[in-house]
């Protein structure tokens, strides 16, 4: 089907072949090229609609987007001219990180402006949490872990992106990585006396972003780089809650969003929150990485401080797992005072004890703050209880199905620990940084999927299929792969120290920087195609 976008036209669905609207006459192939296939949306300044460059082979899809000026005098026209041009400048300049659409091409055409941006399919997060449901905890954490470096890597060339919510986050449907779109109301970031002058402020009011998600500095047209981050905070509120801002209370008198009592997370995260949502410029988190830090210490420490009770001791346990949260199975790597994770382990000790000296209690049985049950409602420490993926707690070992293991995934578990996962097919499945720790995987088919800087150690992966799987970094410590299958694998970095590797088939794989002996080798089968850790590839020496 071909589209018209001439906006009086009184029916714009045409046959695909037909090169001139049958019932307008506009032309259906903009610039000769670009054949739009359906509206996407339309809203005051323009619209936004699918296409086919007609031009490339296999006619790709592409967004292509009108800027339509409201009306007809110089001035707004120049003005228009200058947000299309800016925009334009802005998507050419961060485009080629790999979760931000890419700017393809923009002109302008007889007083109207286009911008042909790379098509991203996949559903938005608004579209998932109205099928699926509110996210968890674990699940907004993991939002956050993507969406923040991105922020990072915006407000690092000076630009505000001030509409930043949930229809405009799409995860991408080939890899699951989430994107932002529209950068219709960037600003960049100016200093004090341009933001003065009448231009920027005539040019800034086209687009002030969305009410609800923009806070009070942006819809005064005076926004910061903290502005997204509010905006990043109330979409974190819509996901727990699946409740749009408009659909919940404030306060009158601050004007605050009223969110504590509709969601049920830590009081650590919490917090992290409320200094997001702040209405306060000044209070409120000035940084992308003032959030990370806040997020990324106290989660490892939680589940650092509850593997050290946990973990059993049996052995000389040597290595180090991934740094991602969950069992590492190295009570040596944690015990030794020169390494960082002792030094973790003894800042979360500390913070433990002066915890304690103000609340007055000790150990881990504090209620609702104690170790225990904090780390077990991010996912951490003490095993989930029977549930579904809507809810993103797991069920009992030996439900999971690899459909609920994908569902989990990109809800953000991440724990899979001491689960019966056997036989499953989970190939070509993107399960990187994930804990399956003590798992039950014999038979497991993770051919092509990867598993990159995922903890394995102690897992029993007798007979499974690792076949061209990606397992960078991973960690294996006293894995048992008796008879599994590795050819084609990258395994560089990985962690394979006192694994069980008789019978396993390394033919082909890549052991780049592995920390694997020479009698774990000799034992397991290795061809010419062989990389071993030395970078050498070639038959086994001994």
């Amino acid at each position: 089907m071909s589209y018209c976008i001439n906006p009086a036209c009184p029916e714009p669905r045409n046959p695909a072949s037909v090169m001139q609207c049958q019932a307008c006459g506009t032309s259906l192939l903009i610039r000769d090229r670009y054949r739009v296939i359906k509206a996407l949306g339309r809203g005051g300044f323009g619209a936004t609609f699918l296409a086919r460059d007609e031009i490339l082979p296999g006619h790709p899809p592409c967004v292509v987007k009108q800027l339509q000026p409201s009306a007809d005098s110089p001035h707004v026209l120049q003005m228009a001219r200058e947000l299309f041009q800016r925009e334009a400048k802005i998507l050419g300049k961060i485009g080629n990180h790999p979760q931000l659409p890419r700017l393809l091409d923009y002109f302008e055409l007889h007083q109207e402006f286009f911008l042909v941006q790379e098509f991203i399919n996949g559903a938005t997060l608004q579209q998932e949490v109205k099928r699926g449901g509110a996210f968890s905890e674990a699940g907004v954490r993991q939002f956050l872990s993507e969406i923040l470096p991105m922020m990072q890597y915006v407000h690092s060339y000076q630009i505000i992106h001030r509409d930043i919510k949930p229809a405009n986050l799409i995860r991408r449907e080939q890899d699951k990585k989430l994107v932002l779109i529209d950068f219709g109301a960037v600003k960049d970031k100016v200093n004090i006396a341009k933001a003065n002058s009448s231009e920027q402020t005539a040019l800034t009011a086209y687009a002030i972003g969305t009410p609800g998600y923009a806070p009070p500095e942006q819809m005064a047209m005076r926004p910061v780089y903290a502005s997204d981050i509010y905006a990043i905070g109330v979409t974190c509120v819509y996901l727990l809650t699946g409740k749009s801002p408009k659909d919940l209370d404030y306060d009158p008198t601050t004007g605050e969003l009223l969110w504590r009592e509709q969601v049920h997370v830590s009081e650590h995260f919490a917090k992290v929150l409320e200094k997001m949502l702040d209405i306060s410029v000044r209070h409120r988190y000035q940084s992308a990485e003032a959030i990370l830090r806040d997020l990324d210490l106290e989660p490892y420490l939680e589940s650092l401080a509850q593997n050290m009770a946990v973990q059993p001791s049996s052995g000389p346990l040597t290595g180090s797992g991934p740094s991602s949260g969950g069992t590492s199975g190295s009570l040596s790597d944690v015990t030794s005072p020169s390494s960082p994770t002792s030094r973790m382990a003894a800042a979360i000790r500390a913070r433990r004890e002066r915890s304690s000296t103000k609340s007055g209690t000790t150990g881990v049985g504090r209620g609702r703050g104690s170790l225990r049950s904090r780390s077990a409602s991010m996912g951490y420490g003490d095993r989930p209880q029977l549930g579904d993926p809507s809810s993103g707690s797991l069920k009992k070992a030996g439900y999971l199905t690899a459909d609920d293991i994908k569902t989990y995934y990109v809800k953000g578990m991440r724990d899979f620990s001491m689960q019966s996962l056997g036989k499953l097919n989970l190939s070509r499945v993107n399960l990187s940084e994930c804990n399956f720790a003590q798992s039950q995987l014999q038979g497991v088919n993770f051919q092509g999927a990867d598993l990159s800087s995922s903890n394995l150690g102690r897992a029993n992966l007798v007979q499974a299929s690792l076949k061209n799987a990606r397992l960078e970094r991973a960690y294996f410590n006293y894995a048992n792969l008796e008879g599994a299958d590795l050819r084609g694998a990258c395994l560089t970095g990985a962690c394979l120290t006192n694994a069980n590797l008789r019978g396993a088939n390394l033919c082909g794989a890549d052991l780049t920087g592995a920390q694997i002996s020479q009698d774990q080798l000799s034992m397991a089968r290795t061809n010419w195609a062989t990389i071993y850790p030395n970078g050498k590839r070639g038959l086994l020496q001994g």
